[in-house]
């Protein structure tokens, strides 16, 4: 994906010099991401936006898509509960996990959250609308991802 023209997400686009930078790994049926916050995407005083978090959640729900399902999406639904405060810090360590819990149709009802140091600190609930293998392929450019050994 970091070679399509024009890519350049403001999640994980690796080039973005504005960008989250965020990085993607399997783990079984969820999809998780580590990502330390730096100061400059703090809301209050050394305290992670909670915009940020909502990106955080939707990109790594959006890659659950993209890999477990072959084909790329939009989000239709996102309730998110703030639990408690996240630091920022390059010391602080955010996990970022999601996964499908139910599909109906072309929508997937999904789960995520964000822990640190093994506590829930947001959960969300996230309602995905996929679209099919050829609308992703010809309108949006989606390619399927591949993994080593496959």
């Amino acid at each position: 994906m970091a070679e399509a023209e024009g890519y350049n997400c403001f999640a994980c686009a690796p080039h973005n010099e504005h960008g989250l930078h965020m990085e993607f790994y399997e783990d079984g049926d969820e999809v998780v991401c580590y990502w330390s916050p730096a100061a400059h995407f703090q809301g209050w005083t050394d305290t992670l936006h909670g915009g940020i978090q909502a990106t955080l959640i939707d990109e790594t729900a959006g890659w659950v898509i993209a890999r477990k399902m072959q084909t790329s999406g939009m989000t239709t639904n996102l309730n998110i509960k703030y639990k408690r405060p996240i630091p920022t810090g390059e010391h602080v360590r955010l996990e970022i996990r999601a996964r499908i819990c139910e599909m109906k149709r072309m929508f997937a009802l999904m789960q995520a959250s964000i822990t640190v140091d093994g506590e829930v600190c947001t959960t969300a609930e996230l309602t995905f609308y996929c679209f099919s293998q050829e609308k992703a392929k010809e309108e949006f450019h989606f390619l399927p991802y591949k993994v080593e050994g496959e």
